[in-house]
């Protein structure tokens, strides 16, 4: 059963949210992926986020360009932790998403990564899960370690090699 619910307004957004369900599927962590506009299809929107709790999702991420509804509206419905996902936009670079996320009202929370950060709301979400879930846990340390030994590798190669011949 789908612990995490991975939701997206258009499929454009999908290979930013995309990035989210690759960390999931790393760190072993079941989820479903949606899109859905809460904006086009507000009953089907509301169906979705008002029986995410049935349904066993303990997390939903969201991301959302522009006027970046999507999280805030689920928060607002959902009473379990929702992660917003500002999605970079052409007019304002991401910053209209960013800032229609991170302002919300008070008493309806929705934690915030950066623009385009799907990879850290897939972490933040398995980081929530791990708090009952001790298996989870040890994963995420372990992954933890695993990218500190990738950051040591790299910099003993570019000692070895020095930066002029340094490449990735």
């Amino acid at each position: 059963m789908a612990k995490v619910s991975i939701v997206m307004g258009s499929d454009s957004d999908l290979p930013v949210m995309a990035k989210a369900a690759k960390v999931l599927e790393e760190l072993g962590v079941e989820y479903e992926m949606t899109i859905i506009s809460a904006h086009r299809e507000p009953d089907i929107f509301f169906e979705y986020a008002k029986g995410a709790e049935e349904r066993g999702i303990k997390v939903i991420i969201a991301g959302a360009g522009m006027a970046a509804h999507l999280p805030g509206m689920c928060a607002a419905l959902f009473p379990l932790p929702v992660i917003g996902i500002p999605m970079h936009t052409a007019s304002l670079g991401g910053r209209d998403s960013l800032y229609s996320i991170v302002q919300m009202p008070s008493g309806i929370p929705v934690a915030t990564v950066a623009i385009d950060g799907a990879k850290n709301a897939g972490i933040l979400a398995a980081k929530i899960l791990a708090i009952g879930d001790g298996e989870l846990l040890g994963r995420l340390k372990a992954y933890t370690e695993n990218m500190k030994q990738e950051v040591q590798a790299k910099d003993a190669r570019l000692k070895e090699v020095g930066y002029e011949n340094y490449k990735k």
